[in-house]
């Protein structure tokens, strides 16, 4: 469909950032993404100004200054390899990303008000969940979520849907500050395993409004795309068989609470209970070398 919220690979960034998604291009005014690709030897530096900052190894290990210190993150090979550490840069702060061995890395920003200092969290405090079952398994890396690690507005997390699943299923919304939701801009950053012979894979987004507030989206991702979620109902997230996906999911609201919750599109709310009978997809988990706790959401 080419729409306009579905931002191809390299499109939005200039040398080293292959993807810069901020409140003024994306046209609203929280939720940010700046993707880096650094080279072996090579560095970034970046000033957060408004954003608080979560540094996310995606390939590939780095160091991280700001001010007067420095954390190392030993990052991992590919996403697909399990969850990783990462480092906080706070609001109003410099920062230099550095990789001796080159890699990518992923900058996820939200607008704060808030200053909070400048940290480092190792992979092994993320917590590793397993939610759907059957082929709507998935798994969630919850490294930024709110009940999770302190910040003052920004959510970020990662989900890995093996090959053939379905996840975001059911679609569900958060675009107005209620008991039941929480008004959240998102953004998917998308990669794809290159599956058993190396052949780039792909797969599919959805994202579609309400009568009140229509949208429609629909596109075929691969790696390093983007998808903007400003309002709507989103998912499913397919992924094709043969072929893993990733997405790294960033959102930050306007209301005065740091909190994801959300609605399921009530017409297929019903699959929840689906999953009582199903088990887990026994592919999962991917790379993370401990037992995952495990969730029907």
């Amino acid at each position: 469909m080419n729409s306009k919220y579905y931002l191809p690979a390299r499109s939005t960034g200039e040398a080293p950032f292959t993807v810069a998604v901020t409140p003024g291009t994306a046209g609203w005014s929280e939720s940010s993404l700046w993707v880096v690709e650094l080279g072996p030897g090579e560095h970034v530096e970046h000033r957060s100004g408004d954003d608080e900052i979560l540094v996310v190894p995606l390939s590939g290990s780095a160091e991280v200054r700001c001010a007067d210190e420095t954390v190392t993150l030993a990052g991992r090979r590919s996403v697909f390899d399990g969850p990783t550490d990462f480092a906080y840069v706070g609001v109003d702060s410099s920062f230099r990303v550095a990789s001796a061995a080159g890699g990518r890395f992923a900058l996820c920003g939200a607008r704060a008000t808030r200053r909070m200092p400048f940290r480092y969290v190792p992979a092994a405090d993320v917590p590793v969940e397993l939610r759907g079952a059957g082929n709507c398994s998935r798994q969630v890396h919850n490294f930024g979520t709110a009940d999770v690690f302190d910040a003052d507005s920004i959510i970020a997390c990662e989900v890995i849907t093996p090959g053939g699943n379905w996840s975001s299923y059911p679609a569900h919304k958060h675009d107005e500050n209620t008991d039941a939701e929480s008004e959240l801009e998102e953004i998917y950053y998308f990669e794809i395993d290159e599956g058993e012979t190396g052949t780039p894979g792909f797969g599919f987004h959805r994202v579609y409004g309400t009568p009140e507030r229509p949208i429609e989206v629909l596109e075929e991702v691969r790696s390093g795309d983007v998808v903007l979620v400003p309002h709507g109902y989103h998912g499913p997230s397919i992924a094709a068989p043969g072929y893993h996906m990733y997405y790294l999911n960033v959102m930050a609201g306007p209301g005065p609470e740091r909190a994801w919750r959300i609605c399921d599109d009530p017409a297929h709310t019903w699959l929840r209970t689906s999953w009582e009978h199903q088990e887990i997809d026994p592919r999962l988990p991917l790379h993370t070398g401990r037992p995952p706790q495990s969730s029907g959401e």
